[in-house]
């Protein structure tokens, strides 16, 4: 004899698991198709060699006590070049590159299609009955595939932002945690969220930002709301103690300047707001994909565009997905973030905020917060698909393997590399010896970077595109570098953004350097011994000259030594009677909470027996679902 009885519907806030696919092939195909996109988009940056690119700064053994002991700016990297730096004790910096960019597509990836998976089994349960076996998982690799190949994807990682990247990879993670919390008990909650906001913590403060503006309005819009933002905020502060504590003592000032510099502007046709709409808009004219801005790519981008935010509002309005208000709210927040700096009056607002408090310069880079208004393209253009497939035919087919391959089609100048912008790079000799020179020497004191900017052209970088001087990360000490920087604006002007490292500043003040050369002021240069002194007096014990400049300021002078001489790098040693330096120590409040975070997220991932929020849902059945129980 057997019982039937009427399963119980799902509770609220939980999306019933669609039994579409076997659970091998459901839970291999996402990162595969996250792994495919990596391939295909990064193409030569995968071998062998450093890729160099604005802010794309890798080098060999990278220092992990120099990342610790920070500087006096804003922390900006410290996490980041944390985990960068710690795992380059185990693997060669350049493979640690690759498996960094390489896991933001597959993340990123794999995040959209699973959450795409999760949300539609109500959609195929009550909307679409008749959809075929494997129907979910096609419109799983549409929302992969359109969350990594898209011009926000582009643009930051030719802007060399990885960290940020991976934060954005990890956003479908947050948000599918944060959903889990409506049926889930606090501690279990708390685990699983704590693990998906693993690539958060390693991206720093934009990562972390971007996940509270994409899951913060669905943690306040489910059930439970008060428990869930509770949860969420304090899981948020655990992966932020890394660079929320040193930012408290830094004693770093953001330019208001910042809000025209970093303000979004066209790189289409259809002017700022059509560029932002179709997720791209940044400020730095330099990182639009090779292509793109022409009108026949630019109107295709667009029609996918349209046909991905039709496909996300008729779901919301036949299935009301658990992320539906919540995920459109912030991707509208974040379009309206994005839209401050384009009007003059909004810029005006922006620059009024951070001259109120520092705290708000993260809006100044508006284009940023596109990143949940991506997440809603790529949902909805999975939901397209799931509605084509509703009953199986060739021409449906033949329209759904066209729209998962729609995203490269209309993007094509992200391929391979963008079209070889990504080329890896070998150091040259000289750069490899003045860090074994310096790395061989255990007394105290900082090291100058000159010519005084931060960012140059580098001969031997392949590329040529102006790079963060790789000297500022080379050695295993402190580094004064001048960390300003100008931004040319669209009507050919160019704006300065004053740096946040206070010392940098009072070298710079110091040293007077000359705007054309970068090279100390002309005073300074006519008497060499009286640098030596200044630069002891500021702790400098060693001067990275990192371009090929002319060398009278050195030459023949008996307090400037010189320890590595190169074609476009010299490293000088300033006399040991001038150095007045103190051994940079690393604050025990900072490394408290490098450790609490750490501690956090292993004991979530111990928890939730999960790397990431994802863990493998408890079978369950929509309503109407029958089971048979043996007596």
């Amino acid at each position: 004899m057997t019982a039937r009885y009427r399963a119980r519907p799902p509770s609220p806030g939980a999306p019933a698991r669609p039994a579409t696919a076997s659970r091998p092939t459901a839970g291999l195909l996402p990162w595969l198709v996250g792994a495919v996109a990596g391939v295909l988009a990064l193409g030569p940056a995968l071998g062998r060699g450093y890729v160099l690119r604005y802010d794309m700064l890798f080098v060999p053994e990278l220092s992990l006590p120099a990342v610790l002991a920070g500087t006096d700016g804003f922390p900006r990297a410290i996490p980041s070049d944390a985990v960068v730096a710690a795992l380059t004790l185990l693997l060669p910096g350049d493979v640690v590159q690759t498996l960094a960019l390489l896991a933001v597509f597959t993340l990123g990836g794999a995040g959209a299609f699973r959450l795409l998976v999760r949300l539609s089994g109500p959609l195929l349960a009550a909307r679409l009955p008749d959809a075929p076996q494997g129907a979910v998982l096609a419109a799983g690799a549409a929302a992969g595939v359109a969350y990594v190949w898209n011009p926000f994807v582009a643009e930051r990682l030719l802007l060399g932002q990885w960290a940020v990247l991976l934060g954005y990879a990890g956003l479908p993670w947050v948000l599918g945690a944060v959903v889990r919390l409506a049926s889930a008990r606090p501690t279990a909650g708390l685990a699983g969220l704590v693990c998906s906001l693993v690539p958060a913590a390693v991206g720093g403060f934009s990562s972390v930002v971007l996940s509270a503006l994409t899951a913060g309005p669905q943690a306040l819009a489910g059930p439970r709301r008060c428990r869930n933002a509770a949860l969420f905020v304090f899981a948020l502060a655990l992966v932020s103690l890394p660079w929320l504590l040193p930012s408290l003592t830094s004693g770093a000032a953001t330019d208001p300047a910042g809000a025209e510099a970093f303000a979004a502007r066209s790189d289409t046709p259809f002017g700022v707001l059509g560029s932002l709409l179709l997720l791209g808009g940044v400020w730095n004219s330099g990182a639009v994909p090779p292509g793109y801005g022409e009108p026949v790519t630019a109107l295709a981008r667009l029609l996918l565009c349209a046909v991905s935010l039709t496909g996300w509002a008729w779901w919301l309005w036949r299935s009301r997905p658990a992320v539906g208000i919540g995920l459109s709210v912030s991707a509208a927040l974040g379009f309206g973030v994005a839209l401050l700096g384009v009007s003059a009056p909004g810029r005006e607002f922006l620059a009024a905020l951070i001259g109120l408090w520092p705290g708000f310069g993260p809006l100044r880079d508006g284009q940023l917060y596109l990143a949940p208004l991506a997440l809603v393209q790529a949902l909805g253009l999975g939901a397209v698909v799931l509605w084509l497939l509703r009953v199986l035919a060739l021409w449906r087919v033949v329209a759904v393997v066209f729209l998962v391959l729609a995203p490269v089609v209309v993007l094509p100048g992200l391929l391979w590399g963008a079209g070889g912008r990504l080329s890896p790079v070998a150091y040259p000799g000289e750069w490899l010896a003045a860090q074994e020179a310096v790395a061989a020497d255990d007394r105290p004191g900082a090291v100058l970077i000159l010519p005084w900017s931060a960012y140059r052209g580098l001969d031997w970088s392949g590329e040529p595109v102006v790079v963060l001087d790789p000297a500022t990360k080379l050695f295993d000490r402190r580094t004064l570098w001048n960390d300003d920087l100008s931004v040319g604006t669209a009507d050919g002007g160019r704006v300065v953004v004053t740096g946040e490292d206070a010392r940098a500043r009072e070298a710079a003040r110091l040293l007077e350097p000359d705007p054309e050369s970068g090279l100390p002021g002309p005073e300074l240069l006519a008497d060499p011994d009286a640098l030596a002194e200044l630069l002891g007096g500021l702790g400098v014990r060693y001067v990275a000259v990192s371009a090929p400049v002319d060398n009278r300021f050195w030459s023949g002078a008996e307090e400037l030594s010189v320890v590595v001489e190169g074609v476009d790098l010299t490293l000088l040693e300033v006399s040991d009677q001038h150095i007045n330096a103190d051994k940079d120590d690393i604050s025990g409040l900072e490394v408290t909470g490098g450790l609490v975070t750490v501690g956090a997220i292993i004991w979530s991932m111990a928890r939730s027996g999960s790397s990431l929020g994802f863990q493998r849902p408890q079978p369950q059945t929509v309503r109407g679902a029958r089971k048979e129980i043996p007596k």
